[in-house]
């Protein structure tokens, strides 16, 4: 997927099936999991979003969300980014990932009130329910998406 200089994004992502390779177009936004098209696993949901398909992607979903606001100048950003993807092929079918590029979505960093780089939203049921600031050690990252997917 790849997002313009305006922060718009293309409407799919295309990610490899873990359990039989196959690649797969995954969408910004729908409801319920994805799976499959060839074996029906359930597949990590790892897109991107901009200011344009924020709400489409984020808070209409009916999964847990872990939304990344990143830039590509941050070390952190960069450091945590391979924790975020392992969740979100650890956790597929049970959450979803977005990653929102903080230079490209102006409009969702202000609206989120965002400061600081990279902060890690988790959504539920459309509404914000926890934050964190900074990079954080992947078991830390782990335990508090595994909270928030369990509950």
């Amino acid at each position: 997927m790849s997002a313009d200089t305006t922060g718009a994004t293309s409407m799919h992502a295309v990610v490899a099936c873990p359990a039989c390779g196959k690649r797969n177009r995954v969408p910004v936004a729908r409801r319920g999991r994805v799976r499959c098209a060839a074996c029906s696993a359930d597949l990590p949901w790892l897109v991107e979003a901009g200011d344009d398909a924020f709400d489409e992607a984020v808070v209409r979903a009916s999964l847990p969300v872990l939304v990344d606001v990143w830039a590509p100048w941050c070390g952190p950003c960069r450091a945590i980014a391979p924790v975020v993807e392992s969740l979100a092929r650890e956790f597929a079918g049970r959450l979803k990932v977005v990653k929102v590029n903080a230079d490209l979505a102006p409009a969702v960093s202000q609206r989120h009130g965002v400061t600081g780089i990279p902060t890690l939203l988790l959504y539920r049921d459309g509404a914000e329910v926890s934050r964190l600031v900074g990079a954080r050690p992947a078991a830390e990252l782990r335990s508090w998406v595994g909270d928030a997917v369990a509950s």
